[in-house]
């Protein structure tokens, strides 16, 4: 007996909790709105600034004649030799002797394997996590930004997303149902801590990661 009035005792306090609902305590915790403050209007700065912490390093060009003296004084600074570049409109954009000299005519993977620096372009920048998103559909493929011991990408203003979702809309808008089938998040150079939880760079990728930002606003 007493273990039937207690089980109708639990079955009517569980009915009465159907029947009346209880407001969420922390409605927000939900999930409907975004935890990530709203997108700033200076997006270069703020992927300058993430950009940074990753250790990345940032250049910020006003127009393509100041992003030609910044690669030729990078070339001479870093003593480029070989320079693997496949992507034809950003070959043409270059110039200044000190830089167009070093690019290869060869375009092998042999080449890259030897090269100093690779440069490629991007399809977006993700400002809130200072991220170069790249795909297999540029002419630079899937190994350019990767194999080489300097990745140098180039881009402009207009490139900037604020975060990764607006990035990922941005591809569904360029190529539809014809995805590429790789698309590469890289924030900053390669770097790895699984050896005795030491940080070492440049094991699974490019050593250091240079992005020229052109002003086309």
């Amino acid at each position: 007996m007493k273990a039937a009035a207690s089980k109708e005792s639990i079955l009517k306090k569980i009915r009465k909790a159907l029947s009346e609902s209880t407001p969420l305590p922390f409605p927000s915790s939900e999930g409907s709105n975004s935890v990530f403050q709203p997108a700033p209007d200076d997006l270069d700065l703020l992927f300058a600034e993430q950009f940074g912490k990753l250790q990345g390093k940032f250049v910020f060009c006003l127009n393509q004649e100041e992003l030609e003296l910044q690669l030729t004084l990078l070339a001479k600074q870093k003593n480029f030799q070989k320079i693997y570049c496949r992507e034809e409109d950003l070959r043409s954009g270059i110039t200044e002797e000190a830089v167009r000299s070093a690019l290869l005519e060869d375009q092998s993977p042999e080449a890259l394997k030897n090269c100093d620096a690779a440069i490629t372009g991007c399809e977006c920048l993700v400002a809130r996590t200072g991220t170069i998103v790249l795909s297999s559909a540029q002419a630079s493929g899937r190994t350019s930004s990767v194999y080489a011991p300097v990745h140098i990408c180039i881009a402009t203003t207009s490139q900037l997303v604020y975060d990764i979702k607006d990035g990922l809309r941005l591809l569904k808008e360029k190529y539809g149902t014809s995805l590429p089938s790789f698309i590469s998040f890289a924030s900053g150079p390669s770097r790895t801590a699984d050896i005795e939880k030491t940080l070492v760079v440049g094991v699974h990728g490019p050593k250091e990661v240079y992005l020229f930002l052109v002003d086309n606003s």
